[in-house]
């Protein structure tokens, strides 16, 4: 025979078993439920004050532990503003040398020049140049550039350098006064011819100066190595010293939408649309 201990009173002693173990089982599954939950168990009386503790404060509280314990990450650079303190870009000085025992050679590249319009715009007003300087030797390995003669090779006088086979010569011709008053007085050369075992150029400057009773000649051998260098880096920088970086550089998807539009609109003189 089942017998069941009253745990209040009599009162549920007197009532059906059936009733009584229900009664009983539905007590400890709300016990069980709200401990799944995170509620502290109260298995004494169910009166005692349930309690909910929140896991999210204590989560970001180890992160931030956790970040402020972890080694300093380096941070991005900071864009360098150059001296003086004027915002303008760092400027650049490049140049290419080639030693030998008679002479040597440098190439610099020069920046074309732009002028401010109007409407906010800047014009191209003077190519770019690359600049040669010969200096002659005063010694082994040492140079007198003191006595440096200099060339200004133009942007058509590159070309004609860069298509320049092994076996041709060419012959540039100079006057800094030309349609001035002293036009005549100053004349340079640049000759530039293959060597006789077909191994290189000769690079000849021949400067006339009458206005300072100087006449002066410098050569230098060029090798097909040292040759093949300074076409590489005519070629490379041909686009620069014409300006059309800048072109590019200005270049927005929204312009280029822009002018087609008002190209259709306003019948552009270009030659796909005719």
């Amino acid at each position: 025979m089942l017998r069941l201990h009253s745990l209040s009173s009599p009162a549920v002693a007197a009532q059906n078993p059936k009733q009584c173990l229900a009664s009983e089982l539905s007590s400890r599954a709300r016990v069980f439920s709200t401990n799944s939950f995170g509620f502290a168990p109260s298995l004494s009386s169910s009166r005692k004050r349930l309690s909910l503790k929140c896991r999210q404060s204590e989560y970001f509280d180890q992160q931030r532990a956790s970040t402020a314990s972890a080694p300093n990450k380096p941070s991005p650079p900071a864009p360098q503003t150059p001296a003086g303190g004027t915002g303008l870009p760092p400027r650049f000085f490049v140049g290419h040398s080639i030693y030998k025992g008679k002479a040597a050679l440098t190439v610099e590249p020069k920046a074309p020049e732009f002028t401010a319009l109007d409407s906010g715009a800047f014009k191209l007003s003077r190519e770019g140049f690359v600049l040669l300087q010969f200096a002659p030797a005063a010694g082994v390995r040492v140079y007198d550039w003191s006595r440096k003669q200099v060339f200004s090779l133009s942007v058509t006088e590159i070309g004609s350098l860069v298509c320049l086979g092994s076996k041709e010569s060419i012959e540039f011709f100079h006057d800094p006064f030309k349609g001035k008053s002293d036009e005549g007085k100053v004349r340079k050369v640049l000759k530039v011819e293959p060597l006789p075992d077909g191994s290189g150029h000769f690079f000849n400057l021949s400067v006339q100066n009458k206005l300072i009773n100087l006449d002066e000649s410098v050569y230098i051998p060029i090798t097909r190595a040292e040759f093949a260098v300074l076409k590489s880096a005519f070629n490379f920088i041909l686009p620069y010293i014409l300006g059309w970086h800048a072109y590019a550089n200005s270049i927005k998807p929204e312009d280029s939408s822009r002018m087609n539009n008002s190209s259709s609109r306003y019948g552009g003189d270009f030659e796909w649309s005719r």
